[in-house]
């Protein structure tokens, strides 16, 4: 349902009323280190974001994997988003770097049909603007089963939300993966615009379209300054 992307729209712009954390070149946004592994449900910083007809469960918990410290997200026939509230000066420090690694794909799921949206876990950049029902901006970075990386699409529930294919297919499931995109590029993609400051960041996995499952792994999310060899 569109309304279901409009309420976690207008609950993050109302919580980036608060407090915000300025991010320096090479900031850190999340290590999981505030919580110690084995802990369930919504980890340490972040807040619950439900969304109509999600029935989030929060599936969450902080683990070790191979060496590594994440979180686990799994989902079951919902819909559940967390999200923390920072603030990312991109001109300074536009490179999002992440480690995730996805187990499973919601089985039958594609982003270009409303009734089969759904995606496993994945991290969306957020940019709330007044009136934020009507001028909010999300891009979600996606690990999609069958669109090429590089593939823009709107969502089909919401003209805030775009997804942005951050990799693709199911050769490396299971397997520990680095991310980094260009977030300030991406966005002149997606917008034809420089971006503002971010807002937040946000983590969130969808099954309840396709009523299946998905789980993924997700490690450590910081911005960096540019290198020049991201996408």
């Amino acid at each position: 349902m569109k309304a279901r992307a409009l309420v976690l729209v207008a609950a993050l712009a109302a919580a980036l009323g608060g407090s915000s954390s300025d991010a320096a070149p090479g900031i850190i946004v999340e290590d999981w280190s505030q919580d110690a592994a084995g802990a369930t449900g919504v980890p340490t910083g972040w807040s619950v974001y439900a969304t109509v007809g999600g029935r989030p469960r929060y599936d969450f918990a902080i683990v070790l994997d191979e060496g590594r410290k994440a979180l686990h997200m799994a989902s079951r026939d919902d819909h559940s988003t967390i999200a923390k509230t920072v603030r990312v000066d991109l001109r300074t420090t536009p490179i999002l770097e992440w480690s995730w690694k996805v187990v499973s794909l919601p089985a039958g799921a594609d982003i270009r049909r409303r009734e089969r949206s759904d995606v496993t876990g994945h991290l969306f950049v957020i940019w709330p603007r007044m009136p934020s029902l009507l001028r909010s901006r999300l891009i979600g970075y996606i690990w999609d089963g069958l669109l090429p990386v590089g593939s823009i699409e709107t969502s089909r529930k919401s003209r805030l939300v775009t997804f942005l294919v951050a990799h693709s297919g199911t050769t490396d499931l299971g397997c520990w993966v680095v991310e980094r995109r260009n977030v300030y590029e991406d966005y002149r993609r997606v917008y034809g615009e420089d971006p503002d400051p971010t807002g937040a960041i946000a983590l969130s996995i969808d099954t309840n379209d396709t009523h299946s499952t998905a789980a993924a792994f997700i490690g450590q999310i910081a911005f960096l300054p540019a290198s020049g060899s991201e996408r």
